[in-house]
């Protein structure tokens, strides 16, 4: 599989992934990614730094999400991303993206995503 990289500038979002313990560095996508929306194994590089992460690409359709955007959650990263560059690898899709009933669903099945990604890597 062809890996895909996303890059740009971190948006604010609606702060939902950080509600939800998984805060999250948000990028839109470029319209001629042509990756799956689902979630991902990924690594992000901040500042010539590399981390594991997950990330989610889609519209986030269990908040009402329209836009395409990527989501990414950076496993031992603290500090603040908003407006800095952000390179997110996608390496491996590991579901699909689909609606949840409720926001703890949602919390539940992200916790799953994490313990089974760290598990990979």
């Amino acid at each position: 599989m062809e890996r895909t990289v996303i890059e740009g500038v971190v948006k604010h979002g609606r702060r939902l992934g950080r509600e939800l313990g998984f805060p999250t560095a948000n990028l839109a996508v470029p319209a001629d990614i042509a990756a799956a929306d689902g979630v991902y194994r990924s690594r992000a590089e901040v500042d010539g730094k590399t981390y594991d992460a997950m990330s989610n690409l889609g519209r986030n359709p269990s908040v009402g999400g329209v836009e395409r955007r990527l989501e990414t959650h950076i496993f031992g990263f603290s500090g603040e991303l908003y407006g800095r560059l952000l390179r997110v690898e996608l390496l491996e899709k590991i579901r699909d993206e689909r609606k949840f009933a409720t926001v703890e669903e949602l919390r539940a099945q992200i916790e799953k995503d994490k313990e089974y990604i760290l598990k990979l890597n």
